[in-house]
């Protein structure tokens, strides 16, 4: 077996993000072999494809395997993506809210290393053996933020992590989390495309997808009416009100200290909170995958450290 291969995986409620790849949360699980290998998990007896659609929300991620099969899935994409081998050894980096970072943390890591027992699957025909020897647990947005050289030096920092079903929001002070202001807002982008879908039905009576409406949002030409476009961006422009303000009214301040914004729905929203006036230095980090490389970064850090004796 090869040396241990560091993988960070982001455990969204609307998407999963590796280092490479970031692929909805959708599984649908079959007794038979599909019709297709692509994106498709064979374990335990039964296949899985992977990435179509959402999942219905989980507030605890421990509750079903659903989740453990998207980070065999995760772990199979960055192993073919990097030319690892199928037997490897990973050390898995991965992340919780900070508001339930100390509560869920043992059941998570638990439920993510199986004892450390060697697990066997195929991911789209390839057969794998993988070993997770460690699993190592962050903040999420805390270890994104800690990517970004410019802000540390900031005396303190907004940090907002627009995800899927929920915005997680802490301030750090000299580059340490406080933790009395971390809050988790139910306000995350599928809230906001769902109010779009909503208003496009009652307006002009269609059914727009989800995917449809984020293509949009991005700016990405597609064959949306300009009724319809009107709609979303005014829709967007409301949301995006609506957080500021919760974000105020969660004692945080964005027109007295730099704001950072990531996750998804910082990528998708990027052109609504640019444009809002107000703020005091609004920060946009649209790479989704952002959370996953700042695990990644993190353990590689603590790895040095140790082996120096630091």
């Amino acid at each position: 077996m090869s040396d241990t291969i560091i993988i960070g995986a982001d455990h969204g409620y609307a998407a999963m993000k590796t280092t490479h790849f970031s692929f909805p949360t959708g599984l649908v699980g079959y007794e038979h072999e599909p019709y297709t290998q692509q994106d498709v998990l064979e374990y335990g007896g039964r296949f899985y494809v992977v990435g179509s659609g959402r999942q219905p929300l989980q507030k605890d991620k421990t509750a079903t395997e659903d989740y453990y099969l998207l980070t065999l899935a995760a772990i199979a994409k960055e192993l073919a993506f990097r030319g690892a081998g199928p037997t490897a050894a990973v050390h898995l980096a991965a992340g919780l809210p900070l508001t339930s970072f100390g509560r869920d943390k043992g059941k998570f890591k638990k439920y993510l290393f199986r004892d450390g027992q060697p697990m066997t699957f195929r991911y789209e025909g390839i057969a794998y053996t993988v070993t997770i020897t460690e699993v190592s647990l962050f903040p999420q947005g805390y270890a994104a933020v800690l990517t970004q050289q410019e802000l540390l030096d900031e005396p303190s920092v907004i940090v907002a992590d627009i995800g899927g079903w929920t915005v997680d929001l802490m301030r750090l002070d000299n580059r340490i989390p406080n933790a009395a202001t971390c809050r988790s807002l139910e306000l995350g982008m599928i809230r906001c495309l769902d109010e779009i879908a909503e208003q496009i039905r009652r307006t002009l009576g269609l059914s727009m997808t989800a995917a449809q409406i984020e293509s949009c949002l991005q700016g990405e030409s597609g064959s949306a009416s300009e009724p319809a476009r009107e709609i979303i961006h005014r829709e967007a422009g409301i949301y995006v009100r609506r957080l500021l303000s919760a974000i105020t009214e969660s004692g945080l301040d964005a027109r007295a200290m730099p704001a950072v914004f990531l996750g998804g729905g910082a990528a998708l929203l990027k052109r609504h909170v640019s444009a809002t006036d107000g703020l005091c230095r609004p920060l946009i980090l649209d790479d989704v995958c952002l959370n996953a490389k700042g695990y990644e970064r993190l353990v590689g850090q603590l790895s040095a450290r140790a082996a120096h004796g630091g």
